[in-house]
């Protein structure tokens, strides 16, 4: 049986001679393990589309619970992520989150919608690594199941709380204290953003901004909610990745890249801009990925 889907590669694996095996988030079928015959040939038309990280068109053929790619037409390389460690780093832990929360026989649109614009607004747009990377994870767990309550206090219902249970994915008030927890002190700042990654429609994912201190308890908040609620998903990505990328003085993608974007421990670092904004939309198109303009209009993902 033949069927063709969109997807984006998340995972290679090189397998026999020539070979590769390719953990594939497709729009249709969801996450698929796909093999490559001879993608690792010189000359190979497959070559560009089976690399991690690449968005294509491709033409599976399904034979005794075997998936294997006959075609394959790139859409998107992402080239401006293969020549930058720091952008490419991260793409790849976005590509792992989106392995980790994805499921085979189950489709995400939406999941694929917001990691291609993710990856689009780092390479293209080059928005601020940091807002990216926490935007990304906090709507990556609302997709997944994890909408954190943020109407107001969970005890008297104020709805500016100075705090969030990491625990409960709720606010509180300090002086209301219901219960146990492990709280986080948000800021004003912090709460609008929270609000509005949240519940805003995919095309204004992106479209606000915020100071540097701001941005950096934001990022912690949202990486440490990815986490909480997932369980070990980052011990996952450091067993599966830990000893495939490592380079000098640079960390392992993937599990240390938490400590690489709050600065710690690399000389890798963000540099987000406090008058960043993301009003301007970015580039024009003929289309769009989830609402983000770019020049793919078969992309287009609606919340």
């Amino acid at each position: 049986m033949h069927i063709s889907t969109q997807g984006l590669v998340l995972r290679e694996v090189n397998y026999k001679e020539s070979d590769k095996l390719l953990t594939v988030l497709t729009r249709d079928y969801g996450k698929m393990t796909l093999k490559a015959r001879g993608v690792r040939r010189s000359g190979s038309p497959l070559k560009a589309s089976c690399q991690l990280l690449a968005c294509g068109e491709f033409t599976i053929f399904e034979y005794r619970g075997m998936s294997t790619i006959n075609e394959a037409q790139t859409v998107e390389l992402f080239p401006e992520l293969r020549t930058d460690l720091e952008l490419l780093s991260l793409g790849t832990y976005f590509a792992q989150v989106a392995e980790v929360l994805s499921q085979e026989d189950d489709p995400n649109p939406a999941l694929l919608s917001l990691t291609l614009n993710a990856l689009y607004a780092l390479g293209k747009l080059r928005k601020p690594q940091g807002l990216v990377k926490a935007v990304f994870e906090l709507r990556a767990a609302c997709l997944a199941g994890y909408t954190p309550d943020l109407e107001g206090c969970r005890s008297c219902g104020n709805p500016e709380p100075d705090r969030f249970d990491l625990e409960g994915g709720c606010l509180e008030c300090a002086h209301c204290r219901s219960g146990d927890g492990t709280f986080v002190a948000v800021t004003p700042g912090i709460l609008a953003a929270m609000r509005h990654v949240a519940a805003c429609p995919a095309s204004r994912l992106f479209s606000f901004c915020l100071g540097e201190e701001t941005l950096r308890a934001f990022g912690s908040l949202t990486e440490r909610c990815l986490s909480n609620w997932n369980g070990d998903f980052l011990l996952w990505i450091f067993i599966s990745r830990c000893f495939q990328f490592v380079t000098l003085r640079r960390p392992t993608y993937g599990f240390v890249l938490s400590n690489v974007y709050r600065g710690r421990g690399s000389d890798l670092s963000v540099h987000a801009s406090e008058k960043t904004d993301f009003r301007s939309g970015g580039s024009s198109g003929a289309g769009i990925w989830g609402g983000l303009a770019v020049p793919w209009g078969p992309f287009c993902v609606r919340l």
